[in-house]
């Protein structure tokens, strides 16, 4: 099933205090980037991101699901109504996140 325009336009409202929040589709699904990383997507219409450590200490106990069939494992943000919780947990793993591949 594919995520619907709706739901993101729902999470990018949710994720609106936070500035350079972008987006990309790819395969009926959206991946998220904040200032160019990549933190998580909205696959299947859940909200899921990347579990570094820092999102671990933040959720320790968020169900951990996958995004697609043979992808690593992500955190599912179960209550994304948490603007300031959301706001805190995004800019707490940025460090974390890896650099974007140059491209050649």
């Amino acid at each position: 099933m594919a995520s619907s325009k709706e739901y993101l336009e729902y999470i990018l409202e949710q994720l609106g205090g936070i500035e350079e929040i972008s987006f990309r589709a790819m395969m009926g699904e959206y991946i998220l980037y904040y200032k160019g990383r990549i933190f998580g997507g909205i696959y299947d219409n859940r909200f899921l991101i990347k579990p570094v450590k820092s999102a671990l200490k933040l959720m320790p106990d968020a169900p951990r699901e996958l995004p697609y069939d043979s992808a690593k494992e992500m955190l599912l943000i179960e209550n994304p109504e948490d603007r300031e919780f959301l706001m805190l947990l995004v800019n707490s793993i940025y460090n974390e996140l890896p650099e974007p591949k140059r491209k050649k």
